[in-house]
């Protein structure tokens, strides 16, 4: 006897590397490592020399920005190298745990502006006016953060790198507060000395909010919290369009750096072959793989029934030990040892078979009628079969 169904799981796997991602990932993070080298000696020596806490304090963020640079550089370093035995999923994560301690320093630095400004603020006597250079350094400033922005952004977009984009909207925090401080300076040299320790608050406030959002998201991926239901309304939609499938259950998602993971179970007849239901999870992951371009990995487990709801099958013996009662239980059929294989369909609890006879064994279908009522009386007592047919071949 031989076995002729099965239903499993399908789980497919794309390598989740990217070397083009890699060096365009680097080299934005090198030229912005550059360029904030040359920021923030400016800010600060400047900003010293030209009596401008708030320019200080920018430049002090800017430092940050070259530690978290030298971050990021490690980051899709390590993030980017391909799956392997120990880490089969990938290196992803290092990306989002890299953009939480992004998150942290962002929050840490701007604690530190924030109690230095209140520190400033409460001295008794008049604040040092800000120097006319200290303008036009946060004045570059901001056209160096936005442009920084814009370029880096463009390649988060491109590669769907959170990481980047976590980076790139850093750069467009940078170039909001040093419009802040350069609105605080035009301020103090026009009168109002406290506008540029204000301005150093405002930045710290920024600053703070811009590090929990992003450090908060990094830590949602890092519990495997789900896509968005847009996102997981898109991926039903795909599943439910495959023609053979018939539910869904269980659909689970999550995202590892820049792609998305997903998990699901589908309904599909319980008759059909181990390669139709293999054809069809195929088709599934394809479509999921369409309908969003950031999923890398799809596990499809294939159902014959509904699994929570119908009683579970754990427990029945497999093929073997089963087919070994079955013979015993048809002991005294001589017809019974000419079967030529047999078809099992654990379902319900229990095991239906189909069992495969010469065509020419029994002729009329009275006689066929005789034949299928003795095999049933046969198995009759037996508790784990559910149904039990006959087929001529």
């Amino acid at each position: 006897m031989a076995d002729l169904h099965d239903h499993g799981t399908h789980h497919a796997m794309l390598d989740t590397s990217d070397p083009a991602r890699y060096r365009a990932s680097r080299r934005v993070t090198l030229v912005s490592l550059a360029i904030n080298t040359l920021l923030a000696a400016g800010q600060v020596v400047i900003g010293i020399f030209g009596h401008s806490q708030a320019l200080v304090a920018d430049g002090i963020h800017t430092l940050s920005d070259i530690a978290t640079d030298l971050l990021v550089l490690f980051a899709i370093k390590h993030g980017a190298k391909a799956a392997d035995a120990e880490h089969p999923y990938g290196h992803g994560r290092i990306e989002t745990a890299i953009t939480v301690v992004l998150g942290a320093a962002l929050i840490a630095v701007a604690s530190g502006i924030a109690i230095n400004a209140g520190i400033r603020l409460r001295q008794p006597g008049p604040l040092p006016l800000p120097d006319i250079l200290t303008l036009w350094v946060a004045a570059v400033t901001i056209l160096a953060k936005e442009g920084l922005y814009r370029y880096t952004v463009h390649a988060a977009d491109r590669y769907q790198s959170n990481l980047l984009r976590a980076n790139a909207w850093h750069h467009r925090s940078d170039a909001i507060s040093s419009v802040i401080v350069f609105v605080g300076i035009v301020g103090s040299r026009a009168g109002y000395p406290y506008l540029d320790a204000l301005a150093a608050l405002g930045v710290a406030m920024m600053i703070t909010q811009i590090g929990w959002h992003l450090g908060w998201s990094a830590i949602k991926e890092l519990i495997d919290t789900a896509l968005s239901k847009e996102e997981v309304a898109k991926i039903r939609d795909a599943i439910l369009g495959v023609q053979g499938v018939k539910a869904l259950h269980m659909l689970r998602t999550r995202r590892t750096g820049g792609h998305a993971l997903v998990d699901v179970h589908i309904l599909v007849d319980s008759k059909i072959s181990v390669s139709e239901g293999h054809y069809i999870s195929e088709t599934v992951r394809l479509h999921i793989c369409e309908v969003l371009d950031s999923v890398s990995d799809v596990m499809v487990h294939i159902d014959p029934e509904d699994d929570e709801l119908a009683m579970p099958t754990l427990g029945l013996p497999l093929r073997q030990e089963f087919l070994g009662e079955l013979n015993r239980n048809l002991v005294g059929i001589e017809e019974a040892t000419q079967i030529k294989k047999a078809s099992l369909h654990y379902l319900n609890g229990q095991i239906h078979v189909v069992l495969y006879l010469p065509v020419d064994i029994v002729q009329g279908e009275t006689q066929r009628a005789l034949l299928l009522q003795r095999f049933r009386d046969a198995v009759q007592d037996n508790p784990q079969v559910g149904s039990l047919d006959l087929c001529y071949l």
